[in-house]
């Protein structure tokens, strides 16, 4: 198996499987932070209007 992210051999069951190491682990978790990675799903709702009388 190869690191997602740096493509180096992976030792399957190691501390940061399935990554090489805590670099390419903390990349990857930026790139989720980011948005840069996306689940699709159903398009979301749109937002209901504010009525702005204070009820």
């Amino acid at each position: 198996m190869t690191c997602p992210i740096c493509k180096k051999d992976v030792t399957p069951g190691g501390v940061d499987f399935p990554f090489c190491g805590e670099r390419c682990r903390l990349i990857d978790l930026g790139k989720w932070a980011s948005e840069e990675y996306r689940i699709p799903g159903p398009p979301a709702a749109p937002p209901e209007p504010a009525s702005g009388n204070g009820k």
